[in-house]
């Protein structure tokens, strides 16, 4: 959810040219309207806004996936009615859940027996795995102070500062302290001995990343657990770690399966992973699960008599889709083990291509790793005349979204340019997206630096820099028609 803010102020209608096939009077922007249109006009004024968005294969911004076979396609369209929450009513539906978590805790090595039950759940994606798997945490961490007589009101969390944003949310919702390890220049992960240095008594449990959103890297998950079981038997603690790999998850298994991270580090008491990213579902998907059932306290769980069956839920939603639990089954039974090796080894390489070709341009330093989430971090070498953010900026004229951002804290004054490589991003989109960028920085090399058009500004009235500028775009741009040969 995000809060609603207007577009326009002046304009409060909507118009649309080609529906006034059916409707001439305009819809109030902001009020919903005192009558109803045809079918038809709704489609079309909705249609020609919604051309204006970017386009979600060129989003090489985010890690949700963009594409899945028509069948699944028409799988999900199939239950796009259905409520999940309404177990009795789609019995089918929910074994095809519990089918999947049992998939996945298998997949992250859970110790479970041939007849046992895998404990997890479905979510909307990590973001409310993360504060089920959080809550958990501390009430057993509640529990056990109260038990020994000790104060259980202030809790908190250890993390990198790379952590995405829902860690803070959870800590901000449910009060719980977030210590955060710092980064540093060249080190954009959490330092497990930093973090080892940080737990306390209080402290519920250690976050660990498999996979950072900033540059793929997946965090030191063994070393962690190997520290933090030597200060547990110094201090008499029990702290235990919890990893988000709603990247990783679906990425490790496959392409480094001997990389220990999961529930073979006895520590590791609950994973996140999102269906939507890596798991190859449309958005809307994730995972929580759980070691064993000892690991998530029955008082979380709620028994509900709803349309005439007990229904145990733990969740921070209650009424959802079942069109991604699915569409998440699909996927997992069509591709199987190989097909996910396929995908997440074609992905590892298109990734290499991509760094390989910046790399040859001699104008970037990638900051990003070879083994991780196959994506491409990198930077400038020189950001004195332009920046990051103005190469972001003229990519979009090619039609690719590809985002910069800065570090967080102690890296901030960092600045990087990000490339997801998810399964639609193709060899030849990959080769293409470093030609537009050879052409992007061709271009800003002949442009005036902000530096120096800033300089023009503090000597020359506010006409003169106005024309300068206008004469200096006007001149790049009829260069431009004159190279492209495009008619």
């Amino acid at each position: 959810m995000v809060l609603s803010k207007t577009v326009s102020q002046s304009d409060v209608s909507v118009h649309s040219t080609f529906a006034s096939r059916y409707v001439r009077t305009s819809l109030p922007r902001f009020k919903m309207p005192e009558n109803s249109i045809p079918k038809e006009a709704a489609f079309q004024i909705i249609n020609d806004e919604l051309m204006l968005d970017g386009n979600p294969r060129l989003n090489l911004a985010s890690f949700v996936t963009t594409w899945m076979e028509p069948e699944c396609d028409k799988l999900i369209m199939a239950a796009i009615n259905k409520n999940y929450v309404d177990m009795d009513e789609y019995p089918v539906t929910t074994e095809l859940q519990n089918r999947c978590v049992n998939m996945i805790a298998h997949l992250f090595n859970a110790p479970l027996g041939e007849s046992e039950t895998a404990v997890g759940v479905g979510t909307v994606g990590s973001s409310e795995a993360i504060m089920l798997a959080g809550l958990a945490f501390k009430r057993k961490w509640q529990n056990k102070m109260k038990a020994a007589g000790k104060p259980y009101d202030n809790p908190n969390i250890v993390t990198g500062a790379n952590v995405q944003v829902c860690w803070e949310k959870f800590a901000r919702y449910f009060e719980v302290e977030l210590k955060e390890v710092k980064l540093s220049e060249g080190y954009y992960v959490m330092d497990p001995q930093k973090a080892v240095e940080l737990v306390d008594e209080n402290t519920i449990c250690v976050a660990a990343i498999l996979g950072s959103t900033l540059n793929g890297e997946f965090e030191d998950v063994k070393l962690l657990n190997d520290l933090l079981i030597e200060k547990n038997k110094e201090t008499g603690w029990d702290t235990p770690i919890h990893v988000d790999a709603a990247s990783g998850g679906f990425i490790a298994p496959f392409i480094y399966p001997d990389l220990e991270w999961d529930f073979r580090l006895p520590l590791v008491k609950s994973i996140n992973v999102s269906g939507h990213k890596y798991g190859l579902v449309y958005a809307g998907i994730g995972w929580a699960i759980w070691r064993n059932k000892e690991d998530l306290p029955e008082e979380l769980i709620f028994h509900i008599n709803y349309l005439g069956a007990d229904q145990p839920t733990f969740t921070l939603n209650f009424s959802k889709g079942s069109s991604q639990v699915i569409a998440q089954y699909y996927q997992m039974i069509r591709l199987g083990y190989e097909g996910y090796q396929n995908v997440m080894e074609n992905c590892r390489e298109n990734m290499l291509v991509l760094k390989e070709g910046l790399e040859k341009t001699g104008r970037f330093n990638i900051v990003s790793k070879d083994n991780g989430v196959p994506l491409v971090a990198f930077s400038l070498k020189d950001s004195t005349r332009h920046t990051e953010f103005e190469v972001s900026e003229m990519l979009r004229r090619f039609g690719w979204i590809v985002p910069a951002y800065t570090m967080p804290p102690d890296a901030q004054h960092i600045t990087v340019l990000r490339v997801v490589i998810r399964e639609d991003f193709s060899r030849t989109l990959a080769e293409r997206l470093v030609s537009d960028i050879e052409k992007t920085m061709h271009e800003l090399d002949i442009l005036p630096s902000k530096a120096d058009i800033m300089n023009t500004v503090a000597k020359k009235s506010e006409l003169e820099t106005q024309r300068e500028i206008t004469t200096v775009w006007r001149k790049f741009v009829m260069n431009k028609k004159k190279t492209n040969g495009v008619c």
